[in-house]
């Protein structure tokens, strides 16, 4: 092992790597952070009514959509993550220390390992499910929060790997390009297993789907009520398959960025594409909750509820008996309760 360089700034290691490093704000950085920014906000919002929404909704408490509502906090979290890395980039960058760097990547990758790992989860939760040919799973809540416990200490462990050891530091000649302080054999490592989930997740939604398109073809004949809960359950299967496809889209430009920036590939002009293609997995934490109101009527009427509810309560104010209908309205049942959540398009 060569000299260690603990005590050097972040600079020494962007220098040492080729990294450009700039000390005034340029147009160009000045629109990243500015759009970076507002990407941000909007994120962190939207993610918090899909919690808010499946909290509130008792037709959405089943571990499916509890999983669903953990997505939605790893991507509000992402939201937190590159806000952090917002403040933190361009010129300031050179004024970081060596800890609130690892910090920034840090948050970072625990908010595509959380993604990650919850989406691995859901796909298990509908291969048990789905091959019984059941619409939830019967695992009890206690179980589910246990599941998502364990979600976010796996992720918060291999986000910090790199800064309890797994980095450069004391090898300069490993440090890669995009992350001058990271090993390049750590963003093999990273890049290779998300990579490798992906083809599993796609391959295992590929074998669901396949088995409930050729169920359903088989119970053609049955009843409405078999009729709605086939109809359902392929809903409920394109709703996940398209969160997971757009994930996939979102997140594989990226890490096949850094798969070539770990094995050191000198052709390849990664760090010109690098800024967008992160801007590009940040967008996949804004698109999914536009994903779940698309594909399901009840979540996006339960949005309304909770964005017209200010409203409600100014209404409240200027006449009671106004706002007792209103309050009896919201209290009762969806118009479609008669069909239960199992006849939901999601």
């Amino acid at each position: 092992m060569g000299e260690c360089y603990y005590n050097q700034t972040v600079w020494f290691f962007y220098n040492s790597t080729g990294k450009e490093m700039t000390k005034i704000w340029r147009t160009k950085d000045k629109l990243v952070v500015s759009l970076g920014l507002l990407v941000c906000v909007i994120v962190i919002l939207v993610n918090l009514l899909v919690m808010v929404a499946i909290a509130i909704n008792r037709r959405f408490h089943y571990p499916i959509f509890y999983l669903l509502a953990n997505l939605a906090a790893a991507d509000l979290f992402s939201g937190i993550a590159y806000m952090f890395l917002m403040f933190n980039t361009g010129p300031r960058t050179i004024k970081l220390t060596v800890r609130t760097w690892f910090i920034r990547q840090s948050l970072l990758d625990i908010s595509l390992t959380a993604s990650v790992a919850n989406l691995l989860a859901i796909a298990v939760e509908r291969h048990q499910t789905v091959f019984q040919f059941q619409l939830h799973s019967k695992m009890s809540n206690q179980r589910v929060f246990v599941l998502i416990s364990c979600i976010w200490c796996t992720a918060t462990l291999i986000g910090f790997i790199p800064h309890l050891g797994w980095n450069c530091l004391c090898q300069l000649d490993s440090c890669s390009r995009m992350a001058p302080l990271y090993s390049k054999s750590y963003l093999v490592f990273w890049a290779v297993s998300n990579l490798l989930i992906f083809c599993v997740m796609l391959l295992n939604y590929l074998h669901i789907y396949c088995y409930v398109k050729g169920k359903t073809k088989r119970m053609s004949q049955h009843t409405n009520a078999q009729n709605r809960h086939k109809e359902t359950m392929m809903n409920l299967m394109k709703t996940v398959f398209l969160v997971l496809g757009v994930f996939v889209v979102c997140w594989t430009p990226g890490l096949v960025v850094l798969l070539l920036d770990g094995v050191d590939c000198k052709s390849c002009d990664i760090l010109e594409v690098e800024k967008y293609f992160l801007l590009l997995a940040e967008l996949n934490s804004l698109i999914n909750p536009f994903i779940y109101s698309y594909r399901d009527e009840e979540m996006m009427q339960t949005f309304r509820q909770i964005l017209c509810f200010p409203c409600r309560q100014n209404i409240k104010c200027q006449d009671p008996i106004k706002s007792h209908i209103l309050m009896q309205h919201m209290l009762q049942p969806t118009h479609r309760a008669s069909t239960s959540h199992d006849s939901s398009t999601v």
